[in-house]
């Protein structure tokens, strides 16, 4: 019992011990009722005389600003996408029956001609056949001419020279299928192209269907692209395209519209659009990635200022106009933007200088000193005083 009252003394001088100090803490540091806090040794400094002050009291001088002159230009009223190139024609050669590869009459990568042959199948069953039906054939005709000679001296009836001419007639088509068969196992160019690179070899035993290789009319390219529902009343197939193209940086290429879907995607509500573009160098190749600008209209002489020049407001944007060293507020109405700048369709001429920086610090009439666009306003002569004395410009004393 004697250690807990022990311990229990020891835990109230504790605390009064704390509480102590906490008040002593507090009085120390406060400053006495009524009387005002010490200011700090620059302002002392400054009632004294010795610093500078932070401005005049009449105001400093002219706030300095960037300017830009409205500039008369060009400007086309334009659409832009992105759209991928196409072969004009683009055909994948396969065989329509089995067979092995007898024969490849061409060379990768190299230009053909409509009716090449490209590959020649193995087709000594066909030759075989189609032999057979011209005999047959021979035979027919022979057997008919014979016939009419018959019933013309009246040796034999109608009926005969009926049979003849429906043999001679099956006969005929009996030959025109033998040599239809025989044709599809040679392969030909179905237009002039460039062939691609065959996967086959000579002595394959290809399959109905299998693909062979590719030929590729790329004299004439076709361009789709899509375009925004928003301008379909400026589409019109024969308008000119202008198209570029990563891979050849610095180039551009003219296409001309050729059609536009009827149908508008549901999903974007775009439309799609194909062009077709010259060729004849083969600078292009299908499947690449194309940007595409579509002009629309051309305007000389419009009004263009920078758009960090248009403050916005409320009832209409404005800008400050330069006139005299002063600063006046004009509102404007605006059109189009493109890269940086902003069409003005009234308030303004061409040759006005308007305030491009610093438009925050102005108001109607206010004294301003231009400076050219992008310049920086000059550090001033001396520095900002600290501790009473003013820090000498640069060079100074020197």
């Amino acid at each position: 019992m004697t250690s807990w009252k022990k311990r229990s003394w020891v835990l109230v001088l504790a605390i009064t011990g704390l509480v102590g100090l906490g008040y002593y803490a507090y009085t120390s540091f406060r400053a006495p009722s009524g009387s005002p806090m010490a200011p700090p040794s620059g302002a002392a400094a400054g009632r004294s005389g010795t610093a500078t002050p932070a401005g005049p009291p009449g105001g400093g001088p002219p706030p300095r600003v960037e300017t830009a002159r409205v500039q008369a230009a060009e400007l086309a009223l334009d659409a832009t996408a992105v759209g991928s190139l196409r072969s004009n024609e683009s055909v994948v050669v396969r065989p329509e029956t089995p067979g092995r590869v007898a024969a490849i009459h061409f060379r990768d990568g190299v230009a053909v001609s409509k009716g090449s042959l490209l590959l020649a199948l193995d087709a000594a069953t066909q030759a075989a056949e189609l032999d057979q039906a011209k005999a047959n054939l021979g035979l027919a005709q022979t057997n008919h001419r014979r016939t009419q000679d018959l019933f013309a001296k009246k040796f034999i009836s109608q009926q005969a020279l009926d049979h003849a001419e429906a043999t001679l007639k099956v006969q005929e088509a009996a030959l025109a299928l033998a040599q239809a068969r025989f044709d599809k196992m040679r392969l030909r160019a179905p237009f002039s192209g460039i062939v691609g690179i065959r996967n086959i070899s000579v002595g394959d035993y290809v399959k109905e269907g299998q693909e062979l290789v590719n030929i590729e009319d790329i004299r004439t390219l076709k361009i789709d692209f899509r375009l925004p529902e928003s301008y379909l009343s400026q589409l019109k197939p024969g308008q000119q395209l202008e198209v570029s193209s990563d891979a050849l940086p610095g180039q551009r290429f003219t296409a001309v519209l050729d059609a536009i879907n009827p149908l508008v995607e549901a999903g974007g509500r775009a439309i799609s659009l194909r062009a077709h573009l010259p060729n004849g160098e083969a600078r292009l190749r299908p499947g690449m990635f194309v940007r595409v600008r579509l002009i629309f209209e051309q305007r000389n002489n419009v009004l263009l200022i920078p758009e960090q020049a248009l403050v916005a407001d409320s009832k209409a944007p404005y800008v400050y106009r330069v006139v005299g060293g002063r600063a006046q507020r004009v509102p404007v109405r605006t059109g189009l933007r493109r890269d940086g700048q902003v069409e003005v369709v009234e308030g303004l001429r061409a040759g006005d200088e308007v305030v491009s920086a610093g438009q925050m610090k102005l108001r109607d009439g206010a004294a301003v000193r231009a400076v050219g666009e992008g310049q920086a306003e000059p550090p001033p002569a001396a520095a900002t005083v600290q501790g009473g004395t003013p820090a000498a410009a640069p060079g100074a004393g020197q």
